[in-house]
């Protein structure tokens, strides 16, 4: 257990941190709520009650989205992109989806390559892109919730002040939607554009993000 422990640190950490999170945005979430509901003279809700609600549902899936998309886009963007110096691009002169040779897929995989890098065809181009098809399904499902969801907090606001509610496609079309969605666009790119060209700079020692300290400002594609 120790070992499994040890070995699988970076994902059970930030697992726990992501549960411990969401459980201290939920209480806090629903205080703020139910400080709303009495000051318009309404009955608060209870956690359970807010935890199921359009309203959580849609401030959850609204950041999950803008993640998902910012791993989308840079999962696909750095075969092509480059940044110099920054360890966050690979090096300057790998650009494009590099020769089957460099990649270890069909006639160069490895004894220890995964079965489907032997494969050719369909199952081999599903394999190479995975993790941004991947990635991309699970941006456009958050998205998906994050509409549905802020649909249902969006006219329920409509019905509390007598007017009528919208329909998905209405919803689209509403500021309240692109608001919602476009601030957390924003924040993400900012966060990837800052760590792309921050890093050709900066270091910290001994991540796997960051250069070796030591390293040329110009070295790219190095990590510590």
């Amino acid at each position: 257990m120790r070992r499994f422990v040890r070995e699988n640190s970076l994902g059970l950490t930030f697992g726990l941190l992501f549960v411990l999170v969401l459980v201290g945005e939920a209480f806090a979430g629903q205080a703020d709520f139910n400080q709303r509901q009495l000051t318009e003279g309404l009955v608060p809700v209870s956690f359970w009650r807010y935890v199921t609600s359009a309203s959580f549902g849609a401030d959850v899936a609204e950041n999950w989205q803008s993640e998902y998309l910012q791993f989308f886009l840079y999962i696909f963007g750095t075969v092509w992109l480059v940044q110099k110096g920054s360890p966050e691009s690979k090096q300057l002169d790998r650009v494009g989806r590099e020769s089957d040779r460099e990649q270890r897929v069909g006639a160069y995989a490895g004894a220890d390559s995964p079965a489907w890098a032997h494969a050719r065809g369909l199952r081999l181009w599903l394999f190479a892109n995975s993790l941004g098809l991947v990635m991309g399904l699970l941006f456009g499902l958050s998205w998906l919730a994050q509409s549905i969801a802020g649909m249902a907090a969006f006219n329920e606001e409509q019905l509390a002040n007598r007017q009528d509610p919208v329909s998905w496609a209405g919803y689209l079309t509403e500021p309240d939607f692109w608001n919602r969605t476009l601030q957390n666009w924003q924040s993400e790119l900012l966060a990837v554009a800052s760590m792309a060209v921050l890093a050709i700079y900066l270091r910290q020692r001994g991540s796997s993000q960051s250069k070796p300290v030591g390293s040329a400002h110009t070295a790219t594609g190095v990590e510590g």
